[in-house]
């Protein structure tokens, strides 16, 4: 059984309904994306949806092996073949006869093998190292990268007739920061899924005001690290710290140089002398956590204002800037207190 496609974007409806299309076609199939979007996810529905559904689904990563080691890994060796070869072995091109073979981050595939593997794809034949003879492979090739192929093509590091020849239909998984109404359906979906593999445990889902900020995320781990997050609750519990910390660490990592420039001499104590009077007058509201929650949004705002400004209120620039959705960036603009 195939993982779900979860999601309702447009873009996961369009690669079901392409999913759909393609599923008993035969055509090599090239998946892109960021690392964690679910291009395995698809090449299991890409085989569930075909009449090959019974038949074997072989997943290779082609950046996790040696250039040696890969090319045996695919094609076999018979016994002697080299060193230490002390019996026959198949390979997974044989493996996955009349099913799938899945070639995971095929843009770190060596560029001395990249030729045998146009081979294959070419005659539909293959020789296992140290075998004079050919084997016959009618497996259904789909291959995945995070990488732009286009532009290695180009810089000598992978063959062209290759990427054409695996390139014959395309499916494009956008990333999460792009798609936020798929965060909580993948959400409720992921906390079932775990609260049954965890005996049972419960994970409560997040209040309005941190699935919130959760969709406003950038989450440049996508999926998997969506995936992490929630496991890392079942732990912890705690919605809030959990997205603070998640917060707090993706901002050491990507805090732009502009971003410093506009938090250069505002201490984050003025964001509690600008409220001092309204927690003296009612000390309920003083907390630690208020005044964190107060100087995410103010530094939020004055981050969109300074980007709006130097991109002269280009909404498509300052989009790709901030890596936020499009959506996100229109829903931030209403909440800033400035006119353009």
């Amino acid at each position: 059984m195939a993982t779900p496609f979860i999601g309702r974007s447009e873009g996961i409806e369009r690669i079901r309904a392409l999913i759909n299309h393609v599923a008993d076609t035969g055509l090599n199939v090239i998946i892109t994306g960021e690392s964690g979007v679910g291009k395995e996810v698809v090449a299991q529905n890409l085989s569930f949806k075909s009449s090959r559904k019974d038949k074997p689904f072989i997943k290779v990563n082609c950046a996790a092996m040696p250039d040696g080691l890969l090319e045996s890994e695919l094609f076999g060796f018979e016994r002697g073949a080299f060193t230490g070869a002390d019996r026959k072995k198949r390979g997974k091109f044989e493996l996955a006869r009349q099913g799938v073979i899945f070639l995971d981050e095929i843009g770190d595939m060596p560029f001395l093998l990249q030729s045998k593997l146009l081979h294959v794809l070419q005659g539909g034949e293959f020789s296992p190292l140290g075998s004079e003879r050919d084997i016959r492979s009618d497996a259904w090739v789909i291959a995945s990268t995070n990488q732009e192929l286009k532009k290695k093509v180009k810089e000598g590091l992978f063959r062209e007739d290759l990427y054409y020849r695996l390139n014959t239909i395309k499916i494009h998984i956008p990333p999460l920061r792009d798609r936020p109404e798929d965060i909580p359906i993948l959400i409720d979906y992921y906390i079932k899924k775990y609260a049954s593999q965890f005996d049972g445990k419960n994970i409560s889902k997040p209040d309005i005001f941190s699935m919130e900020r959760l969709m406003n995320y950038s989450w440049p781990g996508n999926v998997r690290e969506l995936q992490n997050i929630l496991k890392n609750c079942i732990v912890i519990g705690d919605w809030e710290k959990i997205i603070d910390d998640l917060y707090l660490e993706n901002r050491s990592v990507s805090t732009s140089r502009s971003e410093e420039q506009v938090l250069e001499g505002n201490s984050i104590v003025d964001v509690f002398l600008d409220y001092k009077s309204e927690y003296y007058s009612d000390f309920e509201s003083f907390s630690l956590n208020n005044i964190k929650k107060k100087a995410i949004d103010r530094i939020e705002k004055e981050v969109i204002s300074f980007v709006l400004d130097e991109t002269d209120w280009n909404r498509t620039k300052a989009n790709k800037i901030l890596k936020i959705s499009y959506k996100t960036l229109l829903s931030k603009i209403g909440d800033l207190d400035i006119k353009q």
